[in-house]
């Protein structure tokens, strides 16, 4: 039986995160995958779930509900991650469906999610998302507020597990990821995560624990 296109790709990413984990001298374990899953098509999804993927990446709550609630008994070890913009009237299915949520960049939206964490008791993994290239068209806390932002979250009672970014298109992105990662030093956070099909190595090189990879991965959307 032949293998479908996006576990072949999912196989060689996975080479990949191991390798240049294994060339900077970091632990095997010390950063994981999460696969893209947003607007994706069922039939690429599912041969990369039967290749014992369980970490994936949606960028809309609605869709991902419509998508994984069918299939989330079978998936006992399933992790969903929210990593596109979360609306506060959509934080209670966020809190309820989504295990890591990873674009909290406003108060608004970090007040709504703590509500509702001790409404449903229940506390997905929280992440900020920093506008690292201070583009204007991308979500994130400016870097320069990073620090206020996060004591602003834990002023709600919720503690930040990671750090998010999407670097600039344009030029090197190591010193973005640099950046990123000291204000997760100085702000005691220790998951960053940053890198995507097109710059994982180069993230993993500057300390990251967790890669995005959705087209690599599954083609174009």
């Amino acid at each position: 039986m032949s293998s479908s296109p996006s576990a072949e790709n999912y196989a060689r990413i996975v080479k990949g995160l191991h390798k240049t984990l294994k060339l900077t001298g970091r632990p095997e374990d010390s950063a994981c995958l999460t696969a893209v899953s947003k607007n994706q098509p069922w039939e690429v999804i599912r041969p990369v779930l039967e290749a014992g993927h369980r970490r994936f990446g949606e960028n809309r709550v609605q869709e991902a509900m419509e998508r994984w609630r069918p299939v989330k008994d079978q998936y006992p070890d399933l992790t969903l991650c929210l990593i596109g913009p979360l609306q506060s009237n959509k934080a209670a299915d966020a809190v309820a469906f989504f295990d890591i949520i990873e674009s909290v960049d406003r108060e608004k939206i970090a007040r709504a999610i703590s509500d509702e964490a001790q409404k449903q008791g229940r506390s997905p993994h929280i992440y900020v998302q920093v506008n690292i290239g201070e583009e204007a068209q991308k979500a994130g806390i400016l870097p320069t507020e990073a620090d206020a932002f996060i004591a602003t979250v834990r002023s709600y009672g919720l503690e930040p597990r990671g750090l998010m970014c999407i670097p600039p298109v344009e030029g090197p992105r190591g010193p973005y990821f640099a950046l990123l990662r000291k204000i997760a030093e100085r702000n005691g956070i220790g998951h960053l995560s940053m890198g995507m099909s097109d710059d994982f190595e180069t993230a993993l090189r500057f300390g990251s624990n967790e890669i995005r990879v959705g087209t690599a991965i599954f083609g174009q959307r």
